[in-house]
């Protein structure tokens, strides 16, 4: 069983839930998917760190760093800069705040970007991006390069045709319709 497999077993076991759900998007839904459970396990760590970088090097976008919105994002982009060390190929990971904070820097993103920057933006459960696309605005208000958009789940409702009108690609490990498929 690849790392692959492995982490789509992981995922259907801790985070897809079957019923009636309200998304973030304002749409309802008859499944959901909370990446953390399996992004914040010892197991999924190591799983995601391994397969997100092994698409992140085959990709040749070339980011000097990777994060998105805290929370979702935090555990998959720390995982993949972990692994990136380890292979000897550094990706640092950053963090972005749904606002700035209102004490200390006044920071509203993470984690050491400067203007040389090349960032790839990550999300968890993708759905419409626009949440996304919140990170994404703060990151060019930073004036770092933004070099694609990187999705643990897409749900393939019209992100990537979303992300591709700003010039982004958007790389999926899995499609929710993939994930969901029996296997």
């Amino acid at each position: 069983m690849t790392h692959r497999d492995q982490l789509k077993r992981l995922l259907l076991e801790r985070s897809v839930r079957f019923g009636n759900f309200m998304l973030a998007s304002g749409a309802s839904s008859t499944y959901y998917i909370d990446a953390r459970p399996t992004t914040m396990s010892a197991e999924g760590q190591m799983l995601v760190g391994q397969v997100g970088f092994d698409m992140v090097r085959e990709s040749g976008l070339e980011p000097t760093h990777i994060g998105g919105l805290t929370m979702g994002a935090d555990p998959i982009s720390y995982a993949i800069a972990h692994r990136s060390h380890l292979e000897g190929q550094p990706i640092d990971g950053f963090s972005v705040r749904k606002e700035a904070k209102h004490y200390g820097t006044g920071n509203r993103i993470e984690g050491g970007l400067d203007l040389s920057s090349r960032c790839l933006v990550i999300e968890d459960t993708l759905t419409t991006g626009k949440s996304t696309l919140a990170a994404i605005e703060a990151l060019r208000e930073h004036g770092v390069t933004l070099v694609g958009v990187l999705a643990l789940v897409d749900r393939s409702e019209n992100a990537k045709e979303l992300f591709g009108e700003i010039g982004l690609p958007l790389l999926s490990i899995f499609s929710a319709t993939e994930l969901l498929e029996k296997t």
